[in-house]
């Protein structure tokens, strides 16, 4: 294996480890043993991933005693629903887990927030693991504690703050990682440098082709600075009262193009990316960001081959997919905005108009 790098949420007596290794879900049955109360654990997975890793997996608990249950869901963010949700909670009842059984979520960021939430209602709460196999969900929905389900009317809107005991993160997986998946989690990437990491950005500006071409210690680096980040962000804000929401950079444009696609047309690395872009036209007519910064922006989404062209959706329709984004408060939209590039500003003060004018920017542009 590679060398370890740990990282910890630092949340109090909920804090928790992440660890970041490649090779590292051969250990993860001696990690689990650092946080169970118990033998009784349920793998949650889907058909994809459990047959590329789900045996290792279970093995790796197995030899440390633990019974092993496993729970299938089917793969994809339109499967990220109450139905499906509810399938699981149900295979938790027939493996007879008990309050202090552990939920280990096997995969990306669907199987994740939906193991998450769970994990968070079944028998008021129990404890669960990440194990995410996906860029995406490596840098960003494995960390922070939000679980959640989707509405026909909305991402997201059924959830909890539910923190995991731990996240394993083995970098390895990414080498089967379908290359659109890959790309789709680099946006995710670039949210960090863009809104909280000037450095950061300039890293990634400097190193497109290693991290394209996923060279071990580019892929390290950048899910290592991700969730740092985000692990800062988060301890200062768990439950997105303030600072937290710098990290929906991009998301509320974003969230709106997924619906309207049926959550199975976009993936949502390329919806928040495509979101991105247009929050940043709209920093620029607000002199948030000069020209030459936004085309930095477009320009890096563009050398780490992430796609950016928006689908044909109408401007008015994105618009009010937007206003059914949790992001409303006192119904008016309240987006994060670049302040030049490694900084935020948080606008509530934005017109119709003027988001209507953004979105045609952004599509224009693409």
């Amino acid at each position: 294996m590679d060398s370890l790098r740990e990282l910890e949420v630092s949340l109090g007596e909920r804090s928790y480890p992440i660890y970041i290794e490649g090779g590292s879900l051969k250990s993860s049955g001696v990690l689990l043993r650092q946080v169970s109360r118990t033998e009784k654990i349920l793998l949650v997975s889907n058909p994809t991933v459990f047959t590329l890793y789900g045996l290792e997996v279970q093995e790796a608990m197995e030899e440390q005693g633990f019974s092993v249950s496993v729970a299938l869901m089917p793969d994809g963010e339109q499967y990220k629903n109450q139905e499906e949700a509810f399938k699981v909670l149900d295979q938790a009842v027939e493996a007879q887990l008990e309050r202090s059984s552990v939920l280990v979520a096997l995969g990306g960021g669907v199987v994740g927030d939906l193991a998450g939430l769970v994990a968070a209602l079944y028998q008021r709460g129990i404890d669960y693991v990440q194990i995410p196999t996906t860029l995406l969900s490596q840098v960003d929905s494995s960390v922070g504690g939000k679980v959640a389900i989707n509405h026909p009317r909305g991402k997201n809107l059924m959830g909890a703050f539910h923190q995991p005991r731990m996240v394993i993160i083995d970098y390895l997986t990414l080498a089967t990682l379908d290359k659109r998946e890959y790309k789709s989690g680099l946006a995710e990437v670039v949210k960090y440098g863009i809104i909280h990491d000037i450095d950061f950005f300039d890293y990634l500006e400097s190193h497109t082709e290693a991290i394209k071409a996923q060279e071990a210690g580019s892929l390290e680096k950048i899910i290592y600075e991700s969730c740092r980040i985000k692990s800062e962000v988060v301890a200062k804000d768990e439950r997105e009262t303030g600072l937290r929401t710098i990290l929906n950079l991009g998301h509320t444009f974003g969230h709106s193009l997924e619906k309207l696609g049926n959550y199975s047309r976009l993936r949502h690395g390329e919806a928040v990316a495509m979101g991105t872009i247009a929050a940043s036209f709209l920093a620029r007519e607000k002199n948030y960001l000069t020209p030459d910064e936004l085309e930095r922006i477009i320009k890096l989404y563009q050398c780490l081959g992430i796609p950016t062209r928006w689908p044909d959706f109408e401007p008015p329709a994105i618009y009010e997919g937007m206003l059914n984004d949790k992001k409303v408060i006192n119904n008016k939209l309240r987006l994060v905005l670049p302040r030049g590039i490694g900084n935020f500003v948080l606008s509530e003060d934005i017109s119709r108009e003027e988001l209507l004018a953004a979105i045609r920017q952004a599509q224009s542009s693409s």
